[in-house]
């Protein structure tokens, strides 16, 4: 299950809650993006 947040009011959403529409439920925005979880982590030499 993917997770999504809202661009504009940052509302945290599941795929599951999204449904066939595409839309924030809080705002009613339709641009969403997936936050990174994990970073990765590079040493120099």
């Amino acid at each position: 299950m993917a997770e999504y947040k809202c661009f504009h009011c940052g509302n945290n959403l599941k795929s599951k809650d999204l449904k066939k529409r595409f839309v924030c439920p809080e705002c009613g925005s339709r641009i969403f993006y997936k936050p990174r979880n994990k970073m990765k982590t590079v040493n120099s030499d």
